[in-house]
């Protein structure tokens, strides 16, 4: 609100990645005065520093963040950027990249609360939701009881949690009016995501299937650089189903050896992969500006011959637009050279 009130551009868009800055040679402090006085240097094509944020969760990694936006394109366009200070034993070369914010941070969903109208008031309870995820954004309960919900991954995961608990507390006729209103095309992914998965994991309860919920982004990295996570025996099936940002994983029984616990087992190692990918991918887009074919296979051609330089980035090709998947600073140095 106050960048929004000053006419100052968001601090997401006022901030880069530094990575190589040398770990363990000096103490915190000492190397974050360097960097600032590094990036405030008109020779590095700097400018007044807002902060620096040092150390960091990653190794090595720093992120400066500038008063003006317009110093963020000036640094990015210096080709080399050597940190050289009187305290350090020799020079260090700097990669510097614009910082993305974590695009798996946000999804949206349509709860469908009219199988809770007997048993609770919806207003009542909407109140209850807002109070326990203050992260999530709620839009305005309609009519038919749908109502828009919109956070993290990891808040709809607690959103989720406390629906089951509430689901779980109906009487029987109620489950089976939900199981009833479940049976329909497409099982109602679209507008009841959260509803469907659980309504499945209260009718399975002799544990035959289990069902994780994951963005779609994250389900095709794992699927491409993680296969071992959605390979087991043959007791069990896993099979996803895709509808726009949300892919829908089902764990479910194929032999008579396979088990509640293993059922439940796939799904945990699934879920601890997602999240270990949910807090390190980034994710950019490439839109094309002609929807010709030949651009679209020139694209295609730079991506492929890029590849072989970033292996741990995916690359999928869209009719308007191609999306990069990566850690931030091998996505945006792809997409420059793209």
């Amino acid at each position: 609100l106050s960048a929004q009130a000053t006419g100052q551009a968001p601090r997401s868009a006022r901030t880069v990645v530094i990575a190589g800055v040398p770990d363990g040679l000096l103490h915190d402090d000492v190397m974050t005065d360097i960097l600032m006085i590094h990036f405030q240097m008109l020779k590095n094509n700097g400018g007044d520093v807002e902060e620096v944020m040092y150390p960091t969760t990653k190794k090595g990694v720093a992120y400066v963040t500038f008063e003006d936006q317009g110093v963020v394109e000036s640094v990015l366009k210096k080709d080399e950027h050597r940190l050289e200070d009187k305290r350090l034993p020799r020079h260090y070369l700097l990669k510097v990249t614009r910082y993305c914010e974590n695009v798996f941070s946000s999804v949206t969903s349509v709860l469908n609360m009219s199988v809770f109208k007997d048993r609770f008031v919806l207003e009542d309870l909407i109140q209850e939701f807002k109070k326990k995820n203050t992260a999530l954004s709620f839009g305005p309960l309609q009519s038919n009881g749908h109502i828009s919900v919109q956070g993290s991954f990891p808040a709809i995961e607690l959103l989720r949690d406390f629906l089951l608990l509430k689901a779980k507390s109906l009487p029987e006729e109620d489950k089976r009016e939900e199981s009833k209103f479940h049976q329909t095309p497409r099982r109602r992914l679209q507008q009841h995501r959260l509803g469907t998965e659980t309504s499945n994991l209260l009718h399975d309860g002799d544990g035959g299937k289990q069902v994780v919920v994951l963005d779609t982004d994250i389900y095709h990295y794992m699927k491409y650089f993680f296969p071992q996570t959605f390979l087991v025996n043959d007791d069990v099936v896993i099979s996803g189903i895709t509808d726009g940002d949300i892919t829908t994983v089902y764990i479910e029984n194929a032999g008579s050896r396979s088990s509640t616990g293993q059922l439940l087992r796939v799904k945990e190692k699934i879920e601890n992969q997602s999240v270990k990918l949910h807090n390190t991918l980034r994710k950019e887009k490439i839109y094309f500006v002609e929807h010709t074919r030949e651009e679209k296979w020139r694209y295609k051609r730079a991506c492929e011959s890029l590849k072989p330089h970033y292996p741990y980035v995916l690359v999928i090709p869209y009719d308007a637009h191609i999306d990069i998947i990566g850690n931030s600073s091998q996505i945006f140095e792809f997409t420059k050279e793209v």
